[in-house]
C-alpha cells in the first residue's frame, strides 16, 4: 500500500489504480484532438463587378459609400434629430439587444462544458438493518444514525469533438445574433428616412392640393358672376362646384395619410403614436439632396448587408451541429468521483479520517439505437442545406434591392425634370384659359380641363420628387448602410469565453 495522505492529504490508493487513473486521463487528453464533422468553409457566390444598370452619371461609381452616416445626404436637421432619437427609444432595437444578452450567454453556457461539474453534497439517515437481511445476525441490531457531507464531481472529456463543436455553433449563432441586431438597426433607420420623406411629400400635396382650391375657388366665383349677368349657363357654375368639390375630397385622404405617417414616427422613437403631432404637423419643405449619391460595387453587398452575413452565420452555427450529432457515434468518456465525510455523530463531520470516496473514468458507447442518430445526423445536414440556400436567395434578393433601387433613382430623377416643365406649361396654361374664358373666347370645359390637368399634375410632381429620395433610401438599405455606426451595445462584450 501506497500511503500518499501523509504528504499530499489525497486518500490511500494502490499505485497501480493512480497509475491506470493517470495514463486514462492522458490517453483521453491527447485524443481531444480528434474532433468529427467537417470544418466550416464559408460559402461563395459568384457576383459581377459591377451593377448592370446605368446610372447615367447621377451616382459616384466605386468610392466610399459613407453608409455610416448616409441620411445625412437629405441635409435635413430634424431628420437627424428623430434618427437619434429612435436609436435609443426604438422598441425593436431594445428587443434586438435582449435577444443578443441571451445569445451571449448560450454561447458562455456552451463553453462551461469544458469545466468539470461539482456539486456539494449532504445527507443524514436513521437506518435499520434486520436480522435475516445483507448482514445476518442472531442479535436484533440497533438503529443507527448516519450523517454525511462532501461533494461529487463529473467531468466529460471531449474525445472526440463534441463540445468543441457545440461551442462553434454557440459562437457562430451569437455571431448571426450581432448581425439581427444591425438589421434590426438598418431597418429602423431606413423606415424613420421613408415616412419622414412620406410625410413631407403627403405635406407637398397638400400645399399643391390647397393651391388648386383657391384657383377653383376663383374659377367658381367667376362662374357664379358670369351666370348673374346672363354670360354662362347654370351649367358652368354646377361644373365649378363639382370640381372644387371633387378637389376639397382629396385633402381629407391626404390628411389621412399625414397622420399616419406621424402616427408611424411615433412609433419608431419609441413613443404614443401622437406624440409628434404637434411637432411634426407645421409644414415642412421635403429634404434635397445636399451632394451626389455613392453607390459601391456588388461585392460591398456581401460585406456590408447584415441580413447576409446574419445567414451566414446561421449556417455556420448549423454546420458545427452536424458535428455534435456526429460526436454521439463515438465514446464518451467522463471521470467522475465522490468525497464524503460520514459518521453516525454530528460531531464527526469535522473528523477526515471518517473519509469515504470514489473516484474513476466511465465510459460510455452506443453500440444499437436503430439508427437513430444517424437520421440526427441526416437531420442536421439537410438544415444546413436549406440554410446555404437561404443565404445564396439572400444574396441575389439584396443585389436585386440595389438594381431596383438604382433604376428608380435614375428614371425618377429624370421623370421630375419632366413634370417640372409639366407642371410649369400647365401654371401657364390656366393662367391663359381663365383669361380667354373671362371674355368669352373659349368654353367652360377647356377651363376645367386645364385645372384639373394642373391639379394632377403638381401631385404628380411632389409624389416623384418624394420618389426620388424614397429611391435613395432603398439604395442606402440595399447596401447595408446605418449600422455602422453603432457598436455592439457595451454590456453584451467582445470578449471570448475561456475554453479550457
Amino acid at each position: 500500500m501506497l500511503d500518499l495522505s501523509r504528504k499530499t492529504g489525497i486518500p490511500s490508493f494502490r499505485m497501480r489504480n493512480v497509475i491506470v487513473l493517470v495514463l486514462t486521463v492522458g490517453l483521453a487528453a491527447a485524443m481531444q484532438g480528434c474532433t468529427v464533422g467537417r470544418d466550416y468553409q464559408q460559402p461563395k457566390l459568384d457576383v459581377p463587378e459591377q451593377w448592370s444598370q446605368d446610372s447615367a452619371g447621377m451616382f459616384a461609381v466605386g468610392a466610399d459609400p459613407n453608409l455610416a452616416g448616409w441620411w445625412t445626404i437629405f441635409g435635413d436637421s430634424q431628420l437627424n434629430e428623430l434618427i437619434q432619437q429612435a436609436l435609443v427609444e426604438n422598441r425593436s432595437v431594445q428587443a434586438a439587444v435582449y435577444r443578443l444578452q441571451a445569445s451571449r450567454a448560450m454561447w458562455d453556457y456552451a463553453a462551461g462544458q469544458y469545466h468539470p461539474t461539482v456539486d456539494a453534497t449532504g445527507s443524514y439517515s436513521r437506518i435499520k438493518v434486520g436480522k435475516d437481511g445483507m448482514t445476518q445476525s442472531r442479535d436484533e441490531i440497533d438503529p443507527i444514525n448516519l450523517h454525511s457531507g462532501g461533494f461529487d464531481f463529473m467531468w466529460e472529456i471531449d474525445l472526440f469533438g463534441r463540445i468543441k463543436r457545440s461551442v462553434e455553433s454557440a459562437e457562430a449563432s451569437y455571431q448571426a445574433s450581432v448581425e439581427d441586431y444591425r438589421d434590426v438597426m438598418v431597418t429602423l433607420l431606413a423606415e424613420v428616412c421613408r415616412n419622414y420623406i412620406e410625410l413631407r411629400t403627403i405635406q407637398a400635396r397638400i400645399v399643391y392640393t390647397r393651391e388648386n382650391i383657391d384657383i377653383q375657388q376663383r374659377t367658381l366665383e367667376l362662374t357664379k358672376s358670369r351666370f348673374q349677368f346672363e354670360l354662362a349657363p347654370e351649367l358652368d357654375v354646377r361644373q365649378a362646384e363639382s370640381n372644387l368639390a371633387s378637389t376639397k375630397s382629396e385633402l381629407h385622404v391626404l390628411k389621412i395619410s399625414e397622420a399616419a405617417a406621424i402616427h408611424r414616427l411615433g412609433v419608431l422613437l419609441g413613443r404614443m403614436p401622437a406624440s409628434l403631432k404637434d411637432r411634426l404637423e407645421t409644414f415642412k419643405a421635403m429634404p434635397t439632396i445636399s451632394r451626389q449619391a455613392v453607390v459601391g460595387v456588388p461585392a460591398d453587398v456581401l460585406r456590408n448587408r447584415p441580413d447576409i452575413r446574419r445567414a451566414e452565420r446561421q449556417l455556420a452555427a448549423q454546420t458545427a451541429r452536424i458535428g455534435v450529432a456526429t460526436a454521439d457515434l463515438y465514446p464518451s468518456l467522463q471521470l467522475v468521483g465522490t468525497f464524503e465525510i460520514q459518521s453516525r455523530q454530528l460531531s464527526g463531520l469535522g473528523n477526515i479520517h471518517n473519509q469515504a470516496y470514489s473516484v474513476g473514468p466511465g465510459l460510455r458507447w452506443n453500440l444499437f439505437d436503430g439508427n437513430r442518430i444517424r437520421n440526427v445526423i441526416k437531420m442536421e445536414e439537410a438544415a444546413a442545406g436549406e440554410l446555404l440556400a437561404n443565404w445564396e436567395n439572400t444574396v441575389l434578393l439584396a443585389a436585386e434591392d440595389v438594381e431596383n433601387a438604382i433604376v428608380s433613382y435614375s428614371q425618377q430623377q429624370q421623370r421630375q425634370a419632366l413634370l417640372a416643365e409639366s407642371v410649369q406649361a400647365s401654371v401657364r396654361s390656366v393662367e391663359l384659359v381663365d383669361n380667354l374664358y373671362q371674355t368669352g373666347l373659349t368654353d367652360f370645359q377647356n377651363v376645367l380641363a386645364t385645372q384639373r390637368s394642373l391639379f394632377v399634375q403638381q401631385d404628380q410632381l411632389a409624389a416623384s420628387q418624394g420618389e426620388v429620395l424614397q429611391s435613395l433610401v432603398r439604395l442606402y438599405k440595399g447596401f447595408g448602410g446605418g449600422w455602422q455606426i453603432a457598436q455592439t451595445p457595451e454590456a453584451i462584450g467582445q470578449a471570448q469565453p475561456a475554453m479550457h
